[in-house]
């Protein structure tokens, strides 16, 4: 049995012991952009109105304020000789995602559909989680930059793959016209294919990985533990200082996310395609063009994920985020002020530097800041700040649109742009404990 591992005595691990531990992700993150990238034109597809596409996708962050923070709670204290820490969740969540992912594209109706949404983010959150504070679990804080970039880099992988898959699929021969669902096959067939990925990739992390055992201590202490709902309240009230202006930064990073996601295929398939019926083939050709564009905002991520944190040693991991963070904001902008084809191919060079450093840079910056033996509990907590700005974009989008924008989605890019703006400002007043530079005034 391995000894345990202490704090301090963190080995520093080889580049493909970082590699099997991350590549999970690739699944995880598969999975996680066929739903995100695809779930606006199932649900148009069904029917859904544009103004109620942000309330209809209201699951994943609802899921993610009640998942993450109870299942890091109990993946802190959960322990087998043979499975580990925090592997059982990571499997158990992968099977439950491929499951959802066959039944969502096949619903009869619309609220079929909304509904195994919400099995499908429930199960991506008790994966997601846990990979989180693995990396805190097993790396040194020198190492941790690395860590978290190699889960951006096989983020960004997996998600360029996901989002080509219906446009490879209808040139090999796969249907793209709506089925009589209102789903084409070569969402269906994406869906089946991510399935199974997902869980290979997962088990490749749950097999060729090991986990260091809890100590004597760590695990009297998970046998005294109060009750999770009475710790949240407490981790919310004695929160670092750095998890809490890290909080503001999340919050409009998140926000802006949100928009994106939900309404570039409407605003897309309207301003570029010139249509906003769901069932034509114009508008399943613009809802490709979209899912085209993620799958290159995300190969731009994975590319530069290794970039970052060459960038953050030359600087700071808070000017890196900053940079990024107002990449992000001229992507949106250029697409809001310039929508065609070619604006969009450019913005999502912007995009795609933002979202690689929103995947590795704040939790880069929060781990250090963090009690050891409750990281995954922390992390799952830090969520809030992930969910809440998604919750509040899903509430009130929808009242935008309606009463100030006229329904059109391409205004969710200029509040998106602004919120970038206000996340980067955000960024200067967070504490690195773990930067050379830091000092307690900072």
């Amino acid at each position: 049995m391995q000894d345990t591992v202490k704090t301090a005595k963190k080995p520093k691990l080889g580049f493909w012991d970082i590699w099997n531990m991350s590549f999970g992700f690739l699944g995880i993150q598969i999975g996680l952009v066929l739903q995100l990238s695809n779930s606006s034109r199932i649900f148009q597809g069904m029917g859904a109105e544009v103004e109620n596409l942000a309330i209809l996708t209201i699951a994943a962050p609802v899921t993610g304020l009640v998942v993450q923070p109870i299942i890091g709670y109990f993946s802190d204290r959960t322990w087998s000789p043979r499975w580990g820490r925090r592997r059982p969740y990571f499997f158990v969540g992968a099977i439950l995602a491929s499951i959802g992912l066959i039944l969502m594209p096949n619903a009869s109706s619309l609220y079929l559909a909304v509904g195994t949404l919400w099995l499908l983010d429930t199960a991506f959150n008790v994966s997601m989680e846990p990979f989180r504070a693995f990396v805190g679990d097993k790396l040194p804080a020198k190492q941790r930059t690395f860590g978290y970039a190699m889960q951006s880099f096989f983020i960004g992988l997996g998600s360029v793959g996901a989002a080509f898959l219906p446009t490879i699929l209808e040139k090999m021969g796969v249907s793209n016209s709506a089925g009589e669902n209102g789903v084409p096959d070569t969402v269906k067939y994406a869906f089946y294919i991510g399935a199974v990925l997902l869980v290979a990739a997962v088990s490749w992390t749950v097999f060729r990985s090991k986990e260091y055992p809890p100590s004597e201590e760590e695990l009297a202490e998970a046998k005294s533990a109060m009750n999770p709902i009475k710790e949240i309240g407490q981790a919310l009230i004695s929160m670092p200082q750095t998890m809490v202006r890290l909080a503001f930064v999340q919050f409009f990073s998140w926000f802006a996310l949100f928009a994106m996601w939900i309404y570039t295929t409407p605003a897309i398939t309207l301003h570029v395609f010139g249509t906003d019926d769901s069932t034509s083939d114009l508008y399943n050709q613009g809802a490709n063009f979209v899912n085209d564009n993620i799958g290159y905002y995300n190969f731009v991520a994975f590319a530069v994920a290794f970039l970052l944190p060459v960038l953050a040693n030359l600087t700071s991991r808070k000017i890196t985020h900053q940079i990024c963070l107002l990449l992000g904001a001229a992507g949106f902008l250029l697409i809001f002020f310039a929508p065609a084809k070619l604006s969009m191919l450019l913005a999502m060079v912007g995009v795609g530097f933002c979202w690689s450093s929103i995947l590795s840079m704040p939790y880069a910056i929060l781990v250090g800041s963090l009690p050891e033996n409750k990281l995954g509990f922390y992390v799952g907590v830090f969520n809030f700040f992930i969910v809440i700005p998604q919750i509040v974009a899903a509430s009130i989008f929808g009242f935008l649109l309606t009463e100030f924008f006229d329904k059109d989605p391409l205004y969710a890019f200029l509040v998106g742009g602004i919120s970038f703006i206000l996340a980067a400002v955000a960024v200067f007043f967070v504490p690195d404990r773990d930067d050379p530079n830091f000092t307690a005034e900072n």
